[in-house]
Order: structure tokens, then C-alpha cells, then sequence
């Protein structure tokens, strides 16, 4: 321990004594991991709440594509061809057909009773048309628009049986003539082998999850400072505070990014350079955000108050599920004003799309200035914390 400094003596008044001395950055990054470790509620949310939502998360998605969805095939036709064609749907792996009838409109309350998902409706004509050649000849599918995926799913069902079974019909007439079939065409997604939800939309899930538990638990560490009179201990203090976060921070991405996405089998391409660069420069901007933002509340119940309802809204303005470009300019400027924004257009393009920090320079030179921005926010809210407790 250093040896306190002697009083200094002014004339012959009475001796006075040597400002505090400020604790250093060492100080405040052992202390603030202490202090997190210590405390039961920021252990849930900093730690616990990473490793569960990790595998909560995806676990609903498991299958990664809708099965079994339910449909009700109106067969206005009744002819060999079509029922074919039912029996063909039925036997994917997407969609069972709950009810077959003869008119739309009866399957129409098939579906509003919730009995169904979906119509495949095979019109009057339609095998006679097909092979006439009649422009306008082809099957009709109603999807109930309120579940995307239920959607996408039957669509899928049904496209692949009507390719299946034209080829069988052009199989059938390649003998008869001795010709060959026409080229197939195959797809092959790049970056969602498996065309599954989970694969879409976890990876980006992922970085909100990262950034609001880290997000939340600075928040609550600086509000619980405020109230006990220790939220202005010094530049040192700070800067040795925040790197304590963002270790935390850069350690629960490495857990979501390395064990995590291997346990699910996510899409993933571990360049760990790239991501050593990034990681701890995302972990900066959220716990200096939290840290700013804690510093405006009385209490760490008032800080998880008010961060708590955000992490929907930040989700839908990230660009996950609605493309940035498509928003309204000043939504899209909104967005970018969360580090989750950036470090979803950052991480993954870099874990699941191989892409370069070159590739990636205008998005993180983005999160940069943002570090900068919240790291110089949370300094001065907590240079003023004297007038803080005055309030």
C-alpha cells in the first residue's frame, strides 16, 4: 500500500490534509469484476442470461423448417392427374393435407375455422389445360399470411410437387419420342444450407442478446454506483471499469460465436482476427451506452425499468427483419444509433459470409465513431457525478 502523504501545514494554521487520491484503471477493472461477481442479479443478466438465451433461443427452431403444415386441397377438377397431384402433396415432408373437397369456397371455412394453414385449389380444366397448352392453366395456393414461415413452407411443398410431377410427365413422353429431358437447374443456397429459420435469423438474434445483456448490466452497475455516491471516481476509474466490461463482453461473444453456434449447428467461419478486432470494439460501445444510460437512473431496478422494453423494438430496427434500405430515412439514422445495428451488418457478414475487414471498413469505422461517442457520453456523466448526487 503506498504511504499516505504528510499534511501540509499553511502558516501557522491547522494542517490540511491531501486531496483522495483517484483510483487507478487497475483499480477500477479488478473492482468492477469483483463487484459484477459479487452480485447475484448481475451475475443473471451479464452471465447466466448469455448462456441461456444462447440455447432458448434457437431451441424453438430446432427443426429449422416448418413440417407437417396443415392444408385443405380443393379439387374442383377430379381427374387421375390431379389426384396424383394430392397424393404426391400429401406425401411431402412439409404439408399434410387435412381435408380434400370439391369447391373453394368450402375449403375457404376449412380455414377460417383454423382447421387448415392454407388451399391448394386445382380448378376445373386444369389437367385438360395443361396439356392443351391454355395460357392461364395452373393451381392456386391461399397461405395464411399471418405466420411468414407457415407461408413459405407450403408455397415450397407445392412448387417442388408441380416440378416433380411435370417431370414425370415429360419422363413419360421422353420415351414415347426417344428424347432427353431439358436441363435441370439446380439451387444451391450460399450462405443457409439448409434454408432454415434458425439459420437465418439466430446470428443476428445473437448480437442483440450480446449487446443488451452487456447493455443492461452497465446500466445497472452505474446506477447502483449513483445511489451509494461512487459514480465519479476518476478518468482511471472509468477506463479500467470498461475494460472490465468489455472483457466480460468479448468472453460472451466468444462462448455465442465459438460454443454456441457449434452446438446448433449455425452457419459459421471462425476468422479470428477479424473478429478479434470487432468484438471488443462492439463490447466498448454497449457497456460505455449502458454506463451512460445508468447514469441518468436513481437505482439499477430503474435502469432494467426502462432498458428492459427495448430490446424488441432494437431488434426491428437492426435491418434483421425488414432491409435498412427500405425504411424511412430518418427510422434508418434511428437504427444506426444502436451498436446491435452495426454489429449485425458486421458480424455477420464475417462469421457466416467470410467477409473481410476491408469489406466490412465503412460499418466499423460507424461503431468506432459510436464507441467514441458513448465512451466521451459516459466520461462526462460521470466527471458530473458530484452534481449527480445533488439532483
Amino acid at each position: 500500500m503506498p504511504e499516505a502523504l504528510p499534511a501540509r501545514r499553511t502558516g501557522a494554521g491547522p494542517a490540511v490534509p491531501p486531496p483522495p487520491r483517484r483510483p487507478s484503471a487497475w483499480t477500477g477493472f479488478v473492482g468492477t469484476l469483483g463487484e459484477v461477481l459479487r452480485n447475484r442479479q448481475l451475475v443473471m443478466i451479464v452471465v447466466v442470461a448469455v448462456l441461456f438465451y444462447a440455447f432458448y433461443y434457437p431451441a424453438p427452431y430446432s427443426h429449422q423448417t416448418a413440417q407437417q403444415l396443415p392444408v385443405v386441397v380443393a379439387d374442383e377438377d377430379d381427374t387421375p392427374a390431379t389426384r396424383a397431384f394430392i397424393a404426391a402433396l400429401g406425401a411431402t415432408r412439409e404439408v399434410a393435407v387435412v381435408a380434400t373437397v370439391r369447391s373453394f369456397a368450402e375449403a375457404r371455412r376449412l380455414v377460417q375455422g383454423r382447421q387448415a394453414d392454407g388451399i391448394v385449389l386445382l380448378p376445373r380444366g386444369l389437367a385438360r389445360g395443361v396439356l392443351a397448352g391454355e395460357h392461364g392453366a395452373g393451381i392456386g395456393v391461399w397461405v395464411n399470411g399471418a405466420y411468414l414461415t407457415r407461408a413459405s413452407g407450403i408455397g415450397a411443398a407445392v412448387k417442388a410437387v408441380v416440378i416433380d410431377q411435370v417431370l414425370q410427365r415429360l419422363a413419360s413422353l421422353r420415351e414415347a419420342v426417344h428424347g432427353e429431358l431439358p436441363i435441370d437447374i439446380v439451387v444451391r443456397p450460399l450462405f443457409n444450407p439448409q434454408e432454415g429459420y434458425a439459420n437465418y435469423v439466430f446470428p443476428a438474434v445473437a448480437i442483440i442478446i450480446l449487446q443488451q445483456t452487456l447493455m443492461f448490466g452497465a446500466a445497472m452497475l452505474a446506477a447502483q454506483r449513483r445511489a451509494q455516491g461512487r459514480l465519479g471516481l476518476g478518468a482511471g476509474h472509468l477506463a479500467g471499469s470498461l475494460g472490465a466490461l468489455v472483457l466480460l463482453g468479448t468472453a460472451a461473444a466468444a462462448f455465442m460465436f465459438g460454443w454456441a453456434f457449434w452446438v446448433e449447428h449455425m452457419p459459421r467461419q471462425l476468422h479470428f482476427g477479424r473478429l478479434a478486432v470487432v468484438t471488443p470494439l462492439f463490447a466498448l460501445a454497449a457497456a460505455a451506452l449502458g454506463t451512460a444510460l445508468g447514469s441518468h437512473c436513481r437505482s439499477p431496478d430503474q435502469a432494467m425499468m426502462w432498458l428492459a422494453p427495448t430490446s424488441v423494438p432494437l431488434f426491428f430496427l437492426s435491418g434483421a427483419s425488414w432491409p435498412l434500405a427500405q425504411m424511412p430515412a430518418a427510422v434508418s439514422a434511428l437504427s444506426h444509433l444502436s451498436p446491435a445495428t452495426l454489429g449485425i451488418h458486421l458480424f455477420v457478414p464475417i462469421n457466416q459470409m467470410g467477409a473481410t475487414l476491408a469489406d466490412v471498413a465503412p460499418r466499423l469505422g460507424q461503431l468506432a465513431a459510436l464507441a467514441v461517442a458513448y465512451t466521451g457520453w459516459a466520461a462526462w456523466r460521470c466527471a458530473r457525478a458530484d452534481w449527480l448526487q445533488n439532483r
